[in-house]
């Protein structure tokens, strides 16, 4: 037995008793019904159950749950928002679910300093809105961020669109508040960029899906508001052309592109067909499409550089036709197609997904390999990559074929990844780029990992949580 996966065992009545008695016992769900909110993950591939839902509303009450959990060696699964993609905030074996959807003050916005103090349960549209209010961004964007919160994005350190420009959520973290499994807080709430007082602990925590603590707040860095913003969707012939347009926007801009989304033309078509009101930006057919966004902090000019990038795009032949948007509803219909790309290919049966990167300059030659592969394993599946050419962090889903039995094609869900993850290690690429670990991908760190990163990961985990309470089987 992996000494990380000790077997979970039954809560006992009085241990039980004790935690709902530190939340009160409206903020305890024990009735089944609503408890199916924490227990379904987002796409329904896994349904968890627990004895409880505890719902602490304080740091204090965190604590006070986790000095119960060590002394009574009781597991326990952290949960922000529930929109995690690799099971790891579902209690699959009957786990204690801690949810941290109460604890949403903003304690703090302050833009001289540019930082906003949030607690684990904002959500990440309310972090963006009380920045927006202040006259600044918190540059994080998720399709989820109605209900995505900061402490579930920092557990996993999250991506997003804007990660070209503005980095993953550990670049907007400066300092967090954490529950450790035996209840003692970690105050490290600095709003510093300049601290060289040791060992940079807090990320430690950042992207470690909550196996070492609970991240209960977090200072995080504000940005200035762009004064400008132009978004374009554009038609390519080869994902090479992306890459090649992606740097010629880099050199006409000087950091201005903030995304640049690649997409496949069969995807496309399946989002236009499965969702209502969406509709082509253009008339012109093409293997893939880019979705381009320049922001400036001046007001004028910007819509000329998109111009011109798009001119010499055309000229070079890394463009077959381009529009601009005319207004922000066009940007967001634009977005809107981008958003959905994922989920709309569920409409067209089994879909076989990966969240991987590799190097810019390895996109085209890992999706062309990809490809091959994968239709060769399967033929008639449908790839269909999609995702972040600015920082290598392509979405490689891939649909069943047509008429084929769903059930059976997800059975080749393991040989797909075999596959597919083979292709992502050649091109110096990693297996996980954003969504995290969970168990999606558990199994497969201790084949790919470096062997003494994988110790020291062991080592961190056996001195953080010496019980294996905290989010047991999960990343180890």
């Amino acid at each position: 037995m992996n000494e990380m996966r000790k077997p979970v065992t039954a809560v006992s009545p009085a241990t039980l008793a004790r935690m709902i008695a530190v939340v009160g016992e409206k903020n305890a769900i024990t009735d089944k019904e609503k408890q199916t909110p924490y227990l379904v993950e987002f796409r329904a591939l896994w349904t968890g159950h627990t004895p409880v839902v505890l719902r602490p509303g304080s740091t204090s009450e965190v604590s006070e749950l986790l000095k119960i959990a060590s002394e009574t060696s009781t597991a326990i699964i952290p949960q922000g928002g529930n929109t995690g993609l690799v099971g790891g905030q579902i209690p699959h074996n009957g786990e204690i679910v801690l949810s941290l959807n109460r604890m949403d003050k903003i304690r703090e916005v302050d833009p001289i300093s540019n930082t906003i103090t949030c607690e684990a349960g904002v959500t990440l549209q309310r972090a963006r809105e009380a920045a927006a209010n202040a006259g600044r961004l918190y540059p994080q964007l998720l399709p989820s961020e109605g209900s995505c919160t900061i402490g579930g994005n920092l557990s996993t350190n999250a991506g997003g669109t804007a990660a070209l420009t503005h980095g993953v959520a550990r670049s907007h973290a400066l300092g967090l508040e954490v529950v450790l499994a035996d209840g003692r807080v970690l105050n490290n709430l600095n709003k510093l960029k300049k601290d060289n007082t040791g060992y940079d602990l807090k990320n430690l925590f950042i992207g470690a899906e909550g196996t070492l603590g609970v991240i209960t707040a977090a200072v995080l860095r504000l940005v200035p508001r762009p004064k400008s913003v132009e978004t374009a969707w554009a038609a390519i012939p080869s994902v090479q052309a992306s890459v090649d347009l992606l740097g010629l926007a880099a050199e006409r801009t000087a950091g201005g592109v903030t995304s640049f989304e690649i997409m496949a033309r069969e995807g496309i078509d399946i989002v236009l067909k499965h969702s209502a009101g969406t509709r082509d930006p253009l008339a012109t057919k093409s293997p893939y499409s880019v979705l381009i966004e320049l922001s400036s902090q001046r007001p004028e000019g910007l819509r000329d550089s998109m111009e011109q990038i798009l001119a010499e795009g055309l000229g070079k032949g890394l463009v077959l036709d381009a529009t601009i948007c005319e207004s922000v509803e066009q940007a967001k219909a634009f977005w809107r197609i981008r958003e959905l790309f994922g989920e709309m290919q569920g409409r067209e049966g089994g879909s076989i997904k990966h969240d991987v990167s590799v190097p810019v300059a390895n996109i085209p030659a890992f999706i062309e390999e990809g490809n091959a592969a994968a239709r060769k394993l399967i033929p008639g599946c449908r790839p269909m990559p999609f995702g972040h050419v600015g920082d290598g962090n392509i979405h490689y889903n891939i649909t069943q074929p047509v008429g084929a039995d769903k059930t059976e094609y997800l059975k080749r869900w393991d040989d797909m990844n075999d596959t597919i993850y083979k292709i992502v290690l050649k091109y110096g690429g990693s297996v996980s780029a954003e969504h995290g670990v969970g168990i999606v991908k558990r199994d497969y760190l201790p084949k790919i990992k470096d062997p003494v990163a994988y110790e020291l990961m062991k080592t961190l985990k056996r001195t953080l949580d010496p019980k294996g309470i905290l989010n047991p089987g999960k990343v180890l």
